[in-house]
C-alpha cells in the first residue's frame, strides 16, 4: 500500500475512479444527532463519534467544551487541512507541516434576539460575518505552487462552500 503524506494513494485513486465510474455514488448523506443534557450542555454524535458542546461563561454556559460557532470554524479548518493534504498528495507535493489559524466575527445581539444600535455597525443577524484563515505550511513546493493549491482547496472545500452560499434548512417538530 503506497503512502504519501500519510495517505494511501491507491485508496485515494480508487475513490476517485469509483465516483467517475458511477457519478451517483458521489452524492452522499451525512447525519448527526444533538441531545440536550442540561443548561447549554449538548452531546452530539456522528457515525459513533461523540462530542460535547457548551457555551462560554459570558453566555451563561459552563465552558466545558467548544460552542457551536467554534465548531464551525474548527470544521472549516479541518476541511481545509484535509483538502490541502489530499490535493498536495495528488500533485506530488510533500507536506512536512501544516497548521491553519482561523478567526471569525459574530454579532451576538441577533443570537440573543436583540437589535443592536445602528451606530455600532452590527446587522444583528446571528452567524459569522467573515472568517479569516492563515495557513502555515512547510512543503517541498514553491510559494506559487502552494498559492495555486490553496486557491483550489478553498474553491472545493465542502465546508467552505457550505458557509459561503445559502443552504436550505428544514426544521420539523415531533412533540413527545
Amino acid at each position: 500500500m503506497p503512502m504519501f503524506n500519510g495517505l494511501n494513494t491507491d485508496c485515494l485513486g480508487k475513490a476517485v475512479e469509483t465516483i467517475k465510474a458511477d457519478w451517483k455514488q458521489g452524492k452522499s448523506v451525512w447525519k448527526a444527532t444533538a441531545k440536550w443534557k442540561d443548561g447549554f450542555a449538548v452531546h452530539t454524535e456522528s457515525r459513533g463519534f461523540k462530542f460535547k458542546v457548551d457555551e462560554p461563561g459570558m453566555l451563561c454556559g459552563t465552558d466545558t467544551a467548544a460552542n457551536p460557532v467554534e465548531m464551525v470554524v474548527q470544521a472549516y479548518g479541518s476541511c481545509l487541512v484535509i483538502g490541502f493534504v489530499m490535493n498536495a498528495t495528488v500533485r506530488g507535493i510533500k507536506v512536512e507541516s501544516l497548521e491553519i489559524e482561523l478567526e471569525g466575527e459574530i454579532d451576538l445581539p441577533g443570537f440573543l434576539g436583540l437589535e443592536a444600535p445602528e451606530e455600532l455597525g452590527m446587522d444583528s443577524l446571528p452567524g459569522y460575518k467573515n472568517i479569516k484563515t492563515v495557513l502555515r505550511v512547510k512543503a517541498d513546493a514553491d510559494e506559487a505552487a502552494l498559492q495555486a493549491l490553496l486557491k483550489d482547496v478553498t474553491r472545493t472545500s465542502p465546508v467552505g462552500v457550505t458557509l459561503s452560499r445559502p443552504v436550505a434548512l428544514e426544521a420539523e417538530l415531533e412533540v413527545l
